[in-house]
This record gives C-alpha cells, structure tokens and sequence, in this order.
C-alpha cells in the first residue's frame, strides 16, 4: 500500500474502534468518508448502506466535514486511466474498463481492474444462464475469470499488498470457487483492516451457518460489529437477540434509520408476528415511499393475510417505480398468485430470476407455484436452486418435504423437514409435518413426540391436538384421546377464532362416544347435543341422544368416576410433559 492511503487506512481503523457509539459525529464523518471511497470502486451498494446509515444521523456543520483522500504519486500517475475506466465501468463496459486499467499500480486503480474482469466473468455467466435451455445446463455455467483472478489475488495477498477492499473481493473470489473455509478467513481479515466496509461483513453473514461458527470467529471490536452481529442474528433465525441489538442501535442514535426499520420488519415476518410486521412496513413506506427493498417480504405478508387490494397497490405502485426489479417481479407474482394465476406467478418469478439468478426468494416462490401446478420435478429444482443459494432457507427444505410427500416417499421427506426443523426448532408446522411423517413410516412413539411438541411450542394450525388424538385412537389408548380432544376444544373456543367445523365436530363425536362407554350420560349428551349443530355428525349425535335417553329410562345410572379420564397420559408425562389435571369439559361456554 502507498504510505497516504496505508495511513488514511490505519486511521479508520482506529476511528471505527470500540463498539461504542458516543460519539454519533465521528461515526457519521467515517460513513460519509467510507460511502465515498466505495463508491470510487464501484461498489454501489456498500456505499449506498454506508450513505442511509450517515442520513439517519444528524447533519455536520462545514468545518467538520471528511477532508477528500490524500492521493499518492501512484494515484496521480493513474489519474487518467483510473478516469477513463470509470466511466466505462459505471456504464458496464468491464472488459473495456479493465483494458486501459492494465498496468496501473495505485490500490485504487487496481482494485478496480481485478473487479471489471470479475464482473464481466459474472456478465457472460448470467447471459449464458438466461441463454441455456433446461435447468440441468445451468448448474455448469461458470465464470472463467475466478481462477486466473484467485491465482493473482493470492500471490498479492502473501505479499500483504492487499487493503481492505482488495481482501473483500478476494474472499468474493474464494467463495464463488466454493473454498468456504478460505473465504471466511479471507472476510475476517478484511473486516479488521477496514472495519467499515460493510460488504465485506455482509458476505460473512452468508458463509456463517450457525451460532457456534460465530463464536469461534475473532472479529474487530468496533461499532460496526454490533450491525453485523444484528443482521446474522435475523438469518440464523434467533430474532430475539436480533430485535434487542436493533433495539439498542436504535437508542444509540439511529432510530430514522431506514435500514434498521427494514430489518425489524423482517425479523417481526420470521417469526410470523404478521401484524406487527405490516404496521412496521406500512410506516417504512410513509417514510420512504419509492423503496424497492424488502417489499417482496411485504407483499408476502400481504399474501399470507389475503390482502388482495393493498397487494394490488403495492404490485402497481412498485410497477410504477421500477418494473424490471427483482423485488417487484416477486410482488406481482404473489398477487397472481393470491388470485390462484399460478402459471402467471410463476412466469413472473422466472422473470425475477432472469433478473438475478442468485436471488433466493424468487425460487422458493417459483416452487410454490409449481407445487400448485402439480409440476413436482419443476418444483424440486426451483427448491434445490433455493437451497443451493442459501443453505438456512428453511422454506425451500419444507417445501421439498412436501414435494416428496406428495411424490409418497416418505423417507425422503423425513430428511427435508428434519432440516427446516433444525433450522425452526420452534415452528409447529415443521412438527407436525414431521409428525405426520413418521406416522406414515409407523414409526407412532416418535409421531406422538412430535405432535405434542408441536403442541407445546405453540401450534399455529391448531392441528397438533387432533392430529396426537387420532394417533391415541388408533393404539386404543381412549382416555389419551379424550384428554386430546378436550384441550383440543378448549383451546378452539377460548381463542375465539371461526374455526373449520370438521374437527371440532370430530372431537365433540368422539368425547360424546367416550363418555356413552364410561357411562357418563350428562357429559354424553352434552357432547351429543353439539354433534347435532353439525352436519357430518347430526345424524350420530341424535343416534346416541336416543339411546342414553333410552338407557336413562331403563334405570341406568350414571357413574360418579369422572376424574379418572383426566391424567395426562403416562407415555406424555415421560417426554418431560407436564402432568396436570384437566377438569371435565365445561360445555356452557361453547358456543360452535
């Protein structure tokens, strides 16, 4: 490195020290400082970051304002070139950028010629993606600028000619070639000799693939730590710790920070808190109303809720912005989607990634469609590719479970949502689709298992319940079942939600049997009488009504054990299940 800009790099270093944030102005003189020099290279989007970052925070006065880099006389000699060639790069002319970029020696200049031949690798390799015919042709398209630009990066690197934003696009290189290992080496080195370039922290979230590898990394003690450490958070699924580290970003000082409203939003939709996730984005967008960004998590939120009018909105307001975006495509193929256009979703999703081969959401989504479709090889390649993208994409896992359940090869599908369970140990719908696969293998203790599980983290569907009833049934283990069936109603009606009648008639039909056996007639005709509010089950509940009325007559009496029923059952308790007991079925409160 040239003696001004080892110096200027050495500065920001020590400047972006301490993850500390008293004092906001030296931070915001190191954003606007960083946010230009990425610029110069061509690095749009970490300089766009640093840029939103330094508009949250207060604006400086003249006087203390970043000086403009000292140049060396390496600069100088490249001035020209250096010139030329970025305005030929600005415009995606690489190959002609790097031609008259040959030859120049200031680290400036020479990053930005390693980094014209590396995007004009990628060019050709995403054209050739777009040209190549079936899916099994896209997987050999390569870009053949990586290993000349690896063997040149490297033998720079040993002689530690490298800064900060050389070491970045050496880690991009090692990682392209699927040398993991050396890339977060690579990144970790990069992060210390100039802290504030985030895409250097930011492709370390992407080869990090669990909280344990994060604890072995030794990364710089500096500010920027504590917006990395939030952001990989969010994508190793552990949002809590996530949203407390945006929390205290935000009282530091950045709460107009637009990024960091982004990323709550997003963590709020990874934990499926829909409405806090959709006020959030609906504030973002009075806030900044032309973003792009994020808006295809918005619109699936949109989905999930059915909100076809505002996902109408939004596909048209995001069209009128920009409709050759990725993030649009996605918003205008969820909107197809939501109004069951499955092929035009899907067209729409292929448009998204002929736009970005690399772009995750659109895959999964483009699976979806094609599990819609009753396409299931189409759909196992879009979730393949998705998977292939980013290993912690729980969505593509799940979906190639489903894929393989409908395909009945249940072994297949017990390895898919056994991943997505590891990567959302707390998801119930990833337990009871596991649940329900080792039923299918009859593998019953270890489907029990994960019904109650399911039941215990919380079951979104409220199926866990049923689903563990019916398994009791099954082995004539009554009194299980009935226990099942009993929280079952009780969880249904006391949440207050218009529920499907089909199992709530099938746990009334079943309890009024169990009592008629235990000779508990009130419980029984109470549970009977419910039937009779149901069409698939009227008929039985007026059956059994007659009967106990006839057994009434005949002198029956009625038996006082009613507690016995009410255990939970021995086989739960040993799983580390609470045993409680659970008071008889207070039906006066039920209304269907």
């Amino acid at each position: 490195i040239g003696r001004a800009g080892a110096m200027a790099a050495a500065g920001m270093v020590a400047a972006a020290g301490g993850g500390d944030f008293s004092d906001l102005r030296e931070i915001k003189k190191q954003l606007l400082s960083v946010a230009e020099r990425s610029r110069e290279r061509g690095l749009q989007h970490s300089g766009k970051w640093a840029a939103e970052l330094a508009f949250a925070l207060e604006p400086l006065p003249l006087s203390e304002l970043p000086p403009p880099p000292v140049l060396t006389e390496e600069d100088a000699r490249d001035l020209d070139a250096y010139t030329l060639a970025k305005s030929y790069f600005d415009l995606k002319e690489y190959d002609r950028a790097a031609y008259f970029l040959q030859g120049c020696k200031s680290q400036k200049a020479y990053f930005l010629y390693m980094y014209s031949r590396y995007l004009s690798g990628e060019k050709k390799k995403d054209d050739e993606t777009v040209d190549s015919l079936g899916p099994l042709e896209k997987g050999q398209v390569k870009n053949e600028a990586l290993r000349e630009l690896r063997v040149e990066l490297s033998k720079k690197h040993k002689a530690q000619e490298l800064d900060g934003f050389g070491l970045y696009l050496y880690g991009v290189v090692l990682r392209k070639l699927d040398l993991v290992k050396e890339a977060i080496d690579v990144f970790v080195e990069a992060a210390h000799v100039l802290p504030l370039h985030w895409g250097a922290w930011l492709e370390l979230c992407n080869l990090i693939t669990d909280k344990e590898m994060l604890k072995f990394l030794s990364l710089p003690d500096t500010w920027m730590k504590e917006f990395f450490l939030a952001h990989i958070y969010t994508e190793l699924q552990l949002i809590e710790e996530a949203l407390q580290k945006y929390q205290s970003l935000i009282d530091a000082g950045f709460s107009k920070s637009t990024y960091i409203i982004s990323q709550i939003a997003v963590a709020y939709h990874n934990i499926r808190d829909i409405d806090k996730a959709l006020s959030i984005f609906n504030e973002l967008r009075k806030q900044d109303p032309y973003r792009i960004e994020n808006m295809d998590t918005f619109s699936n939120l949109l989905y999930v809720r059915s909100m076809k009018p505002e996902l109408s909105y939004l596909a048209h307001n995001l069209c009128e912005i920009d409709k050759y975006r990725v993030e649009t495509c996605c918003v205008i193929g969820n909107y197809y989607s939501l109004r069951s256009q499955h092929e035009k979703a899907a067209l729409y999703f292929q448009r998204a990634l002929k736009l970005n081969p690399r772009y995750l959401g659109a895959w999964t989504l483009m699976g979806h469609e094609y599990m819609e479709m009753k396409n299931t090889s189409a759909a196992i390649q879009a979730y393949r590719h998705a998977i292939e993208v980013n290993k912690r994409d729980y969505r593509a896992w799940y979906g190639l479970g489903q894929t393989y359940e409908i395909l009945k090869m249940p072994f297949y599908c017990l390895y898919y949502y056994r991943r997505a369970h590891q990567l959302r140990p707390n998801d119930s719908r990833m337990l009871v689709a596991l649940g329900e696969c080792y039923e299918k293998l009859n593998q019953l203790v270890e489907a029990k298992k994960c019904y109650w599980r399911a039941y215990a983290v919380g079951d979104v569907e409220k199926m866990a319940l049923v689903k563990l009833a019916k398994l009791h049934e099954q082995l004539n283990e009554s009194e299980q079942a009935a226990q099942c069936y009993i929280k079952y109603i009780q969880d249904i009606y006391s949440c207050g939600e218009v529920v499907e009648h089909l199992e709530v008639s099938t746990a009334f039909r079943y309890l009024a049997q169990y009592y008629f056996k235990c000779k508990l007639w009130d419980e029984a005709s109470a549970c009977a009488q419910k039937c009779c509010a149901f069409n698939d089950t009227r008929e039985e509940g007026k059956a059994l009504l007659r009967q106990i009325l006839q057994l009434r007559n005949q002198g029956e009496t009625s038996s006082t054990d009613v507690a016995a029923p009410f255990f939970l059952p021995a086989s739960l308790s040993a799983n580390n299940t609470p045993t409680r007991r659970v008071s008889p079925l207070n039906l006066s409160s039920v209304t269907p």
